[in-house]
Protein backbone atom coordinates (compact mmCIF):
# COMPACT_ATOMS: atom_id res chain seq x y z
CA UNK A 1 0.00 0.00 0.00
CA UNK A 2 1.40 3.36 -1.19
CA UNK A 3 0.76 6.63 0.84
CA UNK A 4 2.11 10.24 0.02
CA UNK A 5 2.83 12.42 3.16
CA UNK A 6 0.89 14.58 1.71
CA UNK A 7 -2.56 12.90 1.86
CA UNK A 8 -4.21 13.10 5.43
CA UNK A 9 -3.92 10.77 7.59
CA UNK A 10 -4.85 9.10 10.83
CA UNK A 11 -2.76 9.47 13.20
CA UNK A 12 -2.51 8.40 17.16
CA UNK A 13 0.20 8.97 19.28
CA UNK A 14 0.88 6.73 22.36
CA UNK A 15 3.15 7.11 25.79
CA UNK A 16 2.89 6.58 29.32
CA UNK A 17 4.26 9.23 30.94
CA UNK A 18 3.46 12.86 29.50
CA UNK A 19 6.61 14.44 31.26
CA UNK A 20 10.16 15.91 29.81
CA UNK A 21 11.35 15.97 26.81
CA UNK A 22 9.14 12.90 25.11
CA UNK A 23 6.18 14.59 26.27
CA UNK A 24 7.67 18.29 24.54
CA UNK A 25 8.70 15.73 21.18
CA UNK A 26 4.57 14.36 21.14
CA UNK A 27 3.46 17.95 21.06
CA UNK A 28 5.64 19.59 18.60
CA UNK A 29 5.15 16.51 16.30
CA UNK A 30 1.32 16.76 16.57
CA UNK A 31 1.12 20.09 16.51
CA UNK A 32 3.30 20.31 12.98
CA UNK A 33 1.36 17.37 11.58
CA UNK A 34 -2.37 18.67 12.96
CA UNK A 35 -0.77 21.87 10.72
CA UNK A 36 -0.31 19.61 7.43
CA UNK A 37 -4.17 18.80 7.78
CA UNK A 38 -3.63 15.24 9.65
CA UNK A 39 -6.12 13.79 12.31
CA UNK A 40 -4.38 13.56 14.97
CA UNK A 41 -5.11 12.21 19.12
CA UNK A 42 -2.73 11.04 22.04
CA UNK A 43 -3.19 8.65 24.52
CA UNK A 44 -1.52 9.19 27.77
CA UNK A 45 -1.33 8.10 31.17
CA UNK A 46 -3.14 10.23 33.66
CA UNK A 47 -1.53 8.56 36.92
CA UNK A 48 1.82 11.08 36.16
CA UNK A 49 2.36 14.15 35.02
CA UNK A 50 0.25 16.78 37.30
CA UNK A 51 -0.96 20.01 36.04
CA UNK A 52 1.47 20.32 33.56
CA UNK A 53 1.03 17.62 31.88
CA UNK A 54 -3.40 18.47 31.92
CA UNK A 55 -2.59 22.12 31.50
CA UNK A 56 -0.39 21.14 27.68
CA UNK A 57 -2.63 18.47 26.70
CA UNK A 58 -5.68 20.76 27.54
CA UNK A 59 -3.95 23.14 25.55
CA UNK A 60 -3.36 21.03 22.36
CA UNK A 61 -6.77 19.19 22.74
CA UNK A 62 -8.77 21.36 20.56
CA UNK A 63 -6.32 20.85 18.05
CA UNK A 64 -6.70 17.45 17.59
CA UNK A 65 -9.49 15.66 15.71
CA UNK A 66 -8.74 12.07 17.22
CA UNK A 67 -8.96 13.66 20.61
CA UNK A 68 -6.48 13.18 23.91
CA UNK A 69 -7.27 10.25 26.11
CA UNK A 70 -5.86 9.33 29.49
CA UNK A 71 -5.52 6.17 30.79
CA UNK A 72 -3.70 4.90 33.50
CA UNK A 73 -1.04 2.58 33.17
CA UNK A 74 2.17 2.18 35.77
CA UNK A 75 5.70 2.35 34.16
CA UNK A 76 6.47 -1.37 35.83
CA UNK A 77 5.02 -4.49 34.10
CA UNK A 78 1.92 -4.37 36.67
CA UNK A 79 -2.16 -6.70 36.68
CA UNK A 80 -3.76 -3.36 35.53
CA UNK A 81 -1.95 -3.62 31.93
CA UNK A 82 -4.53 -5.78 30.93
CA UNK A 83 -7.25 -3.25 32.11
CA UNK A 84 -5.41 -1.06 30.14
CA UNK A 85 -4.72 -2.78 27.48
CA UNK A 86 -8.96 -3.27 26.65
CA UNK A 87 -9.41 0.23 26.88
CA UNK A 88 -6.49 1.09 24.75
CA UNK A 89 -7.95 -1.82 22.29
CA UNK A 90 -11.41 -0.18 22.05
CA UNK A 91 -10.09 3.42 21.83
CA UNK A 92 -8.22 2.25 18.45
CA UNK A 93 -11.19 0.69 17.35
CA UNK A 94 -13.12 3.53 17.72
CA UNK A 95 -10.69 5.77 16.14
CA UNK A 96 -9.36 3.46 13.44
CA UNK A 97 -6.04 5.25 13.10
CA UNK A 98 -3.67 4.55 10.22
CA UNK A 99 -0.87 5.18 11.70
CA UNK A 100 -0.10 3.97 15.42
CA UNK A 101 2.99 5.30 17.15
CA UNK A 102 4.06 4.34 20.24
CA UNK A 103 6.85 6.70 22.19
CA UNK A 104 9.08 5.02 25.02
CA UNK A 105 8.76 1.02 26.05
CA UNK A 106 5.25 1.01 27.66
CA UNK A 107 3.59 2.63 25.18
CA UNK A 108 5.18 0.66 22.37
CA UNK A 109 4.47 -2.92 23.51
CA UNK A 110 1.11 -1.78 23.65
CA UNK A 111 1.26 -0.17 20.15
CA UNK A 112 2.67 -3.29 18.70
CA UNK A 113 0.70 -5.90 20.20
CA UNK A 114 -2.13 -4.71 18.23
CA UNK A 115 -2.96 -6.64 15.53
CA UNK A 116 -1.56 -6.28 11.90
CA UNK A 117 -4.34 -4.61 9.85
CA UNK A 118 -2.64 -3.57 5.91
CA UNK A 119 -4.53 -0.28 5.77
CA UNK A 120 -2.36 0.62 9.23
CA UNK A 121 1.39 0.84 10.40
CA UNK A 122 2.73 0.64 13.87
CA UNK A 123 5.77 3.08 14.89
CA UNK A 124 7.94 2.80 17.32
CA UNK A 125 10.14 5.38 18.88
CA UNK A 126 11.94 4.13 21.91
CA UNK A 127 13.22 7.84 23.21
CA UNK A 128 16.06 5.61 25.41
CA UNK A 129 13.52 3.55 27.06
CA UNK A 130 14.40 0.11 27.81
CA UNK A 131 17.71 0.94 26.14
CA UNK A 132 18.52 2.52 29.54
CA UNK A 133 18.73 -0.24 31.65
CA UNK A 134 21.92 -2.63 31.74
CA UNK A 135 21.63 -5.98 29.53
CA UNK A 136 23.62 -7.83 31.97
CA UNK A 137 20.74 -7.05 34.60
CA UNK A 138 17.02 -9.24 35.23
CA UNK A 139 15.32 -6.06 33.92
CA UNK A 140 17.26 -5.53 30.96
CA UNK A 141 17.70 -9.02 29.65
CA UNK A 142 14.03 -9.14 30.41
CA UNK A 143 13.41 -5.86 28.18
CA UNK A 144 15.83 -6.86 25.66
CA UNK A 145 13.70 -10.50 24.82
CA UNK A 146 10.62 -8.22 24.91
CA UNK A 147 12.03 -5.60 22.24
CA UNK A 148 13.40 -8.67 20.15
CA UNK A 149 10.21 -10.52 20.47
CA UNK A 150 8.10 -7.11 18.86
CA UNK A 151 10.57 -6.34 16.18
CA UNK A 152 8.79 -8.17 13.61
CA UNK A 153 5.45 -6.25 14.70
CA UNK A 154 6.68 -2.66 13.55
CA UNK A 155 6.91 -1.69 10.26
CA UNK A 156 8.28 1.21 11.04
CA UNK A 157 11.56 2.42 13.52
CA UNK A 158 12.21 6.08 14.19
CA UNK A 159 15.24 6.96 16.15
CA UNK A 160 15.77 10.45 17.57
CA UNK A 161 19.50 9.71 17.18
CA UNK A 162 22.39 7.92 15.49
CA UNK A 163 23.47 6.61 19.06
CA UNK A 164 19.82 5.39 20.18
CA UNK A 165 19.72 3.43 16.62
CA UNK A 166 22.98 1.80 16.65
CA UNK A 167 22.58 0.96 20.75
CA UNK A 168 19.33 -0.86 19.68
CA UNK A 169 20.67 -2.66 17.13
CA UNK A 170 23.59 -3.91 18.83
CA UNK A 171 21.81 -4.85 21.91
CA UNK A 172 18.56 -6.09 19.97
CA UNK A 173 19.44 -6.86 16.94
CA UNK A 174 18.65 -5.17 13.20
CA UNK A 175 15.12 -5.52 12.44
CA UNK A 176 14.97 -7.60 8.80
CA UNK A 177 11.43 -6.50 7.56
CA UNK A 178 10.93 -3.29 9.05
CA UNK A 179 11.85 0.57 7.72
CA UNK A 180 14.60 2.51 10.26
CA UNK A 181 14.87 5.90 10.01
CA UNK A 182 17.05 8.32 12.31
CA UNK A 183 15.39 11.71 13.03
CA UNK A 184 16.50 13.97 14.99
CA UNK A 185 14.31 16.19 17.82
CA UNK A 186 13.77 19.63 16.16
CA UNK A 187 13.09 23.53 17.95
CA UNK A 188 10.99 25.86 15.97
CA UNK A 189 12.03 29.58 15.55
CA UNK A 190 11.22 31.32 18.58
CA UNK A 191 13.62 29.30 20.74
CA UNK A 192 16.68 30.98 18.88
CA UNK A 193 15.61 34.44 20.38
CA UNK A 194 18.16 35.46 22.61
CA UNK A 195 17.98 35.07 26.72
CA UNK A 196 19.49 37.80 28.74
CA UNK A 197 20.84 36.29 32.30
CA UNK A 198 18.35 36.95 35.24
CA UNK A 199 20.02 39.97 37.69
CA UNK A 200 20.88 37.45 40.14
CA UNK A 201 21.63 34.69 38.14
CA UNK A 202 23.85 31.80 39.82
CA UNK A 203 27.49 30.65 38.05
CA UNK A 204 26.05 27.45 36.89
CA UNK A 205 22.11 26.20 36.18
CA UNK A 206 20.76 22.75 35.85
CA UNK A 207 17.20 22.57 33.90
CA UNK A 208 15.51 19.76 33.75
CA UNK A 209 13.93 16.39 35.54
CA UNK A 210 15.36 15.22 38.44
CA UNK A 211 15.90 12.22 37.97
CA UNK A 212 19.06 9.36 38.84
CA UNK A 213 19.56 9.09 35.37
CA UNK A 214 20.20 12.79 34.47
CA UNK A 215 22.74 13.21 37.25
CA UNK A 216 21.76 16.64 39.25
CA UNK A 217 23.39 15.08 42.44
CA UNK A 218 26.72 14.51 40.73
CA UNK A 219 26.49 18.69 40.13
CA UNK A 220 26.10 18.79 43.43
CA UNK A 221 29.25 16.45 44.30
CA UNK A 222 31.26 18.60 41.67
CA UNK A 223 29.91 22.59 43.15
CA UNK A 224 31.40 20.67 46.70
CA UNK A 225 34.57 20.05 45.62
CA UNK A 226 35.22 23.07 43.60
CA UNK A 227 33.79 25.29 46.54
CA UNK A 228 36.02 23.27 48.89
CA UNK A 229 39.36 23.74 46.18
CA UNK A 230 38.41 27.63 46.52
CA UNK A 231 36.00 28.21 43.59
CA UNK A 232 33.30 29.68 44.85
CA UNK A 233 30.67 28.65 42.48
CA UNK A 234 26.45 29.27 42.84
CA UNK A 235 23.97 26.98 41.28
CA UNK A 236 20.84 27.10 40.58
CA UNK A 237 18.67 23.66 40.34
CA UNK A 238 15.46 24.69 37.70
CA UNK A 239 13.17 21.51 37.80
CA UNK A 240 11.27 18.85 39.93
CA UNK A 241 10.78 15.28 39.89
CA UNK A 242 11.61 11.98 42.50
CA UNK A 243 14.83 12.64 43.47
CA UNK A 244 13.59 16.18 44.54
CA UNK A 245 13.82 15.08 48.19
CA UNK A 246 16.77 13.70 47.82
CA UNK A 247 18.88 16.16 46.08
CA UNK A 248 17.57 18.74 48.58
CA UNK A 249 19.21 16.70 51.34
CA UNK A 250 22.15 15.75 49.78
CA UNK A 251 22.72 19.61 49.55
CA UNK A 252 21.96 19.90 53.23
CA UNK A 253 24.74 17.48 54.24
CA UNK A 254 27.09 19.07 52.46
CA UNK A 255 26.25 22.13 53.79
CA UNK A 256 25.78 24.07 50.56
CA UNK A 257 22.69 26.29 51.38
CA UNK A 258 24.42 29.60 50.62
CA UNK A 259 25.50 27.86 47.20
CA UNK A 260 22.96 26.12 45.81
CA UNK A 261 19.29 27.33 45.21
CA UNK A 262 15.86 25.47 44.32
CA UNK A 263 13.18 26.99 41.94
CA UNK A 264 11.17 24.36 40.95
CA UNK A 265 9.77 23.48 37.52
CA UNK A 266 9.97 26.72 34.99
CA UNK A 267 9.88 26.71 31.67
CA UNK A 268 13.28 26.15 30.13
CA UNK A 269 14.35 29.52 28.72
CA UNK A 270 13.34 31.25 32.01
CA UNK A 271 15.61 28.49 33.93
CA UNK A 272 18.29 29.28 31.68
CA UNK A 273 18.21 32.82 32.29
CA UNK A 274 18.82 31.83 35.96
CA UNK A 275 22.69 30.81 35.75
CA UNK A 276 25.46 31.83 33.48
CA UNK A 277 26.52 28.34 32.24
CA UNK A 278 24.27 25.55 32.05
CA UNK A 279 25.31 22.00 32.90
CA UNK A 280 23.94 19.00 31.48
CA UNK A 281 25.18 16.13 33.77
CA UNK A 282 23.37 13.52 32.66
CA UNK A 283 24.94 9.70 33.48
CA UNK A 284 22.79 8.53 30.05
CA UNK A 285 20.96 10.18 27.11
CA UNK A 286 20.20 9.40 23.80
CA UNK A 287 18.39 13.22 22.58
CA UNK A 288 17.59 15.54 25.10
CA UNK A 289 15.61 18.66 23.92
CA UNK A 290 17.34 20.62 27.07
CA UNK A 291 21.03 20.87 24.66
CA UNK A 292 18.82 21.55 21.83
CA UNK A 293 17.15 24.19 23.34
CA UNK A 294 19.78 25.53 25.24
CA UNK A 295 22.16 25.61 21.77
CA UNK A 296 19.65 27.06 20.02
CA UNK A 297 19.38 30.43 22.44
CA UNK A 298 22.96 30.87 22.05
CA UNK A 299 23.10 30.02 26.32
CA UNK A 300 26.66 28.51 27.04
CA UNK A 301 27.01 25.61 28.21
CA UNK A 302 29.18 22.06 28.96
CA UNK A 303 27.36 18.68 28.86
CA UNK A 304 28.34 14.87 28.99
CA UNK A 305 29.74 12.84 26.46
CA UNK A 306 26.70 10.30 26.44
CA UNK A 307 24.19 9.22 23.86
CA UNK A 308 23.09 11.19 21.67
CA UNK A 309 24.74 14.24 23.41
CA UNK A 310 27.92 14.75 20.71
CA UNK A 311 25.40 14.36 17.87
CA UNK A 312 24.35 18.03 18.97
CA UNK A 313 27.53 19.49 19.65
CA UNK A 314 29.40 17.99 16.28
CA UNK A 315 32.73 19.20 16.09
CA UNK A 316 32.10 21.24 19.16
CA UNK A 317 33.54 18.03 21.50
CA UNK A 318 35.65 20.44 23.98
CA UNK A 319 32.13 21.01 25.77
CA UNK A 320 32.36 17.52 26.72
CA UNK A 321 33.20 15.52 29.67
CA UNK A 322 32.97 11.77 30.80
CA UNK A 323 29.34 10.64 32.39
CA UNK A 324 29.22 10.01 35.79
CA UNK A 325 33.13 11.69 36.31
CA UNK A 326 32.58 14.05 39.23
CA UNK A 327 36.46 15.70 38.79
CA UNK A 328 36.00 15.72 35.39
CA UNK A 329 32.83 17.71 35.91
CA UNK A 330 34.04 19.79 38.01
CA UNK A 331 37.47 20.10 36.01
CA UNK A 332 35.29 20.73 32.99
CA UNK A 333 33.18 23.92 35.09
CA UNK A 334 36.18 25.73 36.35
CA UNK A 335 37.41 25.67 32.60
CA UNK A 336 34.19 27.28 31.58
CA UNK A 337 34.49 29.64 33.92
CA UNK A 338 37.69 30.75 33.74
CA UNK A 339 37.56 30.75 29.30
CA UNK A 340 34.12 32.98 29.10
CA UNK A 341 34.69 34.32 26.18
CA UNK A 342 35.73 30.62 24.59
CA UNK A 343 32.49 29.45 25.75
CA UNK A 344 30.12 32.66 24.02
CA UNK A 345 31.97 31.70 20.82
CA UNK A 346 31.11 28.03 21.09
CA UNK A 347 27.84 28.79 21.79
CA UNK A 348 27.15 31.46 19.13
CA UNK A 349 29.06 28.29 16.58
CA UNK A 350 26.68 25.72 18.24
CA UNK A 351 23.22 28.06 17.55
CA UNK A 352 24.16 28.19 14.02
CA UNK A 353 24.90 24.11 13.79
CA UNK A 354 20.83 23.49 15.82
CA UNK A 355 19.36 26.28 13.25
CA UNK A 356 20.97 24.06 9.93
CA UNK A 357 20.59 20.41 11.37
CA UNK A 358 17.87 20.38 14.17
CA UNK A 359 14.51 22.39 12.74
CA UNK A 360 11.12 21.42 14.22
CA UNK A 361 10.28 21.68 10.37
CA UNK A 362 12.42 19.26 9.52
CA UNK A 363 11.94 16.66 12.46
CA UNK A 364 7.81 16.33 11.27
CA UNK A 365 8.73 16.00 7.69
CA UNK A 366 11.33 13.68 8.04
CA UNK A 367 8.59 11.44 10.33
CA UNK A 368 6.00 11.96 7.87
CA UNK A 369 8.24 10.98 4.98
CA UNK A 370 9.48 7.66 7.11
CA UNK A 371 5.73 6.74 7.56
CA UNK A 372 5.15 7.19 3.98
CA UNK A 373 8.46 4.90 3.17
CA UNK A 374 6.83 2.63 5.52
CA UNK A 375 3.10 2.08 4.05
CA UNK A 376 5.45 1.86 0.46
CA UNK A 377 7.56 -1.10 2.14
CA UNK A 378 4.40 -2.92 4.10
Amino acid sequence: MSRRVDQPLRILHAVRAPVGGIIRHILDLANGQADRGHAVGIVADSLTGGERATEALAEIAPRLRLGVHRLPVRREPHPTDALFWVRFNGLIRRLDPQVLHGHGAKAGVFVRLVSHKRERIRVYTPHGGSLHYSPDTMAGAFYGRLERALMNRTELFLFESGFARDTFQRRIGTPASSTVRCVFNGVGASEFDAITPAADATDLVYVGEFRHIKGADLLIDAVARLRAGSHPVTLTLAGDGEETANLKAQVERLQLQDAVRFIGHVKARHGFAQGRLLVVPSRGDSMPYVVIEAAAAGIPMIATDVGGIPEIFGPHDDALFPGGDTDAMARGIASALQNREAGAARARELRERIFLHFSQNSMVEGVLSGYAEAFSAH
